[in-house]
């Protein structure tokens, strides 16, 4: 129950170093959806529903798309500060369930 009170914080401290102002012209708005995640993560939600958290398709698209053209040609300085941002939110997440799942072990 102490990690749901300190998330908050600790999504906060955390993602400081994120800044969507920083990536390149057009590309700001591509971080909503991460941004969104964030924001749930941030809500405290019931341990039931960081389990049942789950990627959009669009976002997993995106994912996909990214990628696929890394491996292709590479990635452009925008679309590696998303990714780096999704690496990162995704960390987040992989944690939250984890302790979620502790949570509801009787």
């Amino acid at each position: 129950m102490i990690f749901l009170k300190i998330w908050p914080t600790i999504l906060e401290v955390g993602l400081d170093r994120f800044d969507p102002g920083r990536s390149m012209i057009g590309e700001t708005d591509s971080f909503a959806e991460l941004d969104n995640i964030i924001d749930f993560l941030q809500s405290a939600p019931a341990p039931e529903a960081i389990i049942a958290l789950r990627t959009s398709k669009a976002l997993q698209a995106r994912i996909s798309a990214l990628l696929e053209k890394n491996r292709s040609q590479g990635l452009t300085d925008g679309e590696e500060a998303w990714w780096k941002k999704f690496e990162y939110v995704e960390h987040l997440v992989r944690i939250a369930k984890a302790k979620a799942f502790a949570q509801l072990q009787p």
